[in-house]
């Protein structure tokens, strides 16, 4: 754990080369990388860690104050901890907080990795009325549903962002965690809705960049991750065939291989001399 001032943050690590700090995304908690640090196995070091009011990491946000800001600080907190130039990896929400800390620019960040950041934000300000629309009718129906009792209410998100029947598909202990963690959910789609993000900001971005969707995710997702690739400079963008949202776990090892891709390009030679080394059991 890191201690901090106002409350605790994740961080564990394991491995040896160089450093990938893997964000989750919202209702989820570090171990979600797992599928995808045993397709790197032995060729990295891993950093783990879960978003405020996830895992054993300490909500800092207020309802009053949905910032995102909060989200940054604490990633960049566990990216000092880990020490060194690092690359960022983040899935989903925490692929918006990925992207936020490496435009801030305060840690030492080598490359961005992206998977399916929500950005309803920056399609308010790029003529994409359709696809924000398409977010926040979802965002309305789901908040309107829990605020008149329905425990369940965040089943409509997951089958908004994984398509019709990946709620049910769940085990019972995955659902039983969203129940219980969709109050911080909530806060999490206020986050993204509040921080006002444009093809600008996302221009200053300087390291490289990949950016990834499933190819069966919903089209205004895909939207909004695309003009994310289009404007950051020398970024890439990959629609991964089959997988949807939570591709981290239904195609762990695709996800590694853009990773891995993503790495190359500033660390080959680092990674090449990993390649001849025995590989260990880090992650079994």
């Amino acid at each position: 754990m890191i201690d901090d001032p106002r409350g605790q943050i994740e961080y564990g690590e394991q491995g040896a080369g160089p450093t990938l700090v893997l964000v989750p995304g919202s209702c989820s908690t570090g171990a979600a990388w797992r599928p995808v640090m045993k397709a790197l196995e032995g060729r990295y070091r891993f950093v783990t860690t879960s978003l405020l009011g996830y895992g054993e990491t300490a909500e800092r946000r207020s309802d009053a104050d949905p910032s995102v800001l909060p989200e940054a600080e604490a990633l960049e907190a566990v990216i000092e901890r880990a020490g060194g130039e690092v690359h960022l990896v983040g899935h989903s929400f925490g692929g918006a907080v990925a992207m936020i800390v490496a435009m801030r620019g305060r840690v030492p960040v080598r490359s961005l990795a992206i998977f399916e950041a929500p950005l309803p934000s920056l399609l308010a300000g790029v003529g994409e009325a359709a696809h924000r629309r398409a977010f926040a009718d979802m965002t309305d129906a789901y908040f309107a549903a829990y605020r008149t009792g329905d425990r369940l209410a965040i089943r409509s998100m997951i089958d908004f962002y994984g398509g019709a029947g990946t709620w049910a598909s769940w085990p019972d202990k995955v659902r039983d965690y969203a129940v219980a963690t969709t109050p911080v959910n909530l806060r999490d789609w206020a986050c993204a809705y509040r921080y006002p993000l444009t093809p600008a900001q996302l221009a200053t971005i300087d390291m490289p960049v990949s950016v990834a969707v499933g190819a069966a995710s919903h089209p205004s997702v895909c939207r909004a991750n695309g003009i994310v690739a289009s404007a950051i400079p020398g970024a890439t963008f990959r629609a991964i065939g089959g997988a949807a949202h939570f591709m981290i776990s239904t195609h762990p090892v695709q996800v590694a291989e853009i990773v891995e891709q993503t790495v190359r390009r500033v660390d080959a030679p680092v990674l090449a001399a990993a390649a001849q080394a025995p590989r260990g059991n880090c992650c079994r």
